[in-house]
């Protein structure tokens, strides 16, 4: 597979079929961890992990794993390299370990890892399975993390709150100073309802503009040579 067919592969994921924004796939944790940029990205660093190792074992072992049996297999391959990433932020990072609680293990449950094992990883050889894994992985991660600076922001009126669980020592970016009275409904549930609303308008406006343009570049160019002459 050449060097475009990969880049195309991953366009895909981070974009045009981006989980979050375009699939609307695996709601939960998005709306569930996003209250701020620390714990949203954490969850996506995650999410990335789980994705791009089971993309590469699943499809690595495709052909040894009957038909009949597959979606059992898969989700066993899924929860095995879940727990390894859940022990691993356990270990290493404790304290986002807890504040992240069952998300990291309901990972195993995210129809957005399952989908892409069966749709793409189980037909397609180790590299590309493993370019996408990383790929709509990394798509989640930028939905997640623009949702949690959104909310964060506009909540509580700073940036990165909890960056200590991860580099002990530092401190929050206040960006309104300590009168923000705050805006509870961003942080709360509704908040991510409405904040996902916007982002996906946001990128269907994009689309729609880029098809505008598109249209009135096809629509000014000369039909044949001829004319153009």
């Amino acid at each position: 597979m050449d060097f475009q067919a990969y880049r195309d592969i991953a366009w895909n994921g981070v974009w045009k079929q981006n989980t979050g924004v375009v699939q609307i796939l695996g709601l939960c944790p998005i709306l569930a961890v996003s209250n701020n940029i620390v714990n949203a990205v954490s969850l996506g660093l995650a999410t990335i992990l789980v994705m791009a190792l089971s993309n590469l074992a699943i499809s690595a072992l495709r052909n040894f794993i009957p038909y009949e049996i597959r979606i059992p297999v898969f989700i066993l391959i899924i929860a095995a390299l879940t727990t390894v990433v859940d022990l691993t932020f356990n270990a290493y990072l404790h304290e986002l370990y807890l504040v992240l609680g069952i998300f990291i293990p309901l990972i195993v449950t995210n129809c957005i890892v399952l989908a892409r094992v069966e749709a793409f990883a189980a037909k397609n050889e180790p590299g590309s399975s493993t370019i996408d894994g990383i790929a709509m992985g990394i798509g989640l991660t930028l939905v997640l993390a623009v949702l949690g600076a959104m909310r964060e922001v506009v909540g509580s009126g700073t940036l990165l709150s909890g960056i200590d669980m991860l580099f002990p020592g530092a401190q929050p970016i206040s960006l309104f100073g300590d009168d923000y009275p705050g805006f509870l409904v961003a942080i709360l549930p509704p908040g991510a309802f409405i904040a996902l609303g916007c982002l996906i308008a946001g990128r269907n406006w994009l689309e729609a503009r880029k098809l505008a343009r598109a249209h009135r570049a096809a629509a000014i160019a000369p039909d044949t040579p001829a004319e153009a002459g």
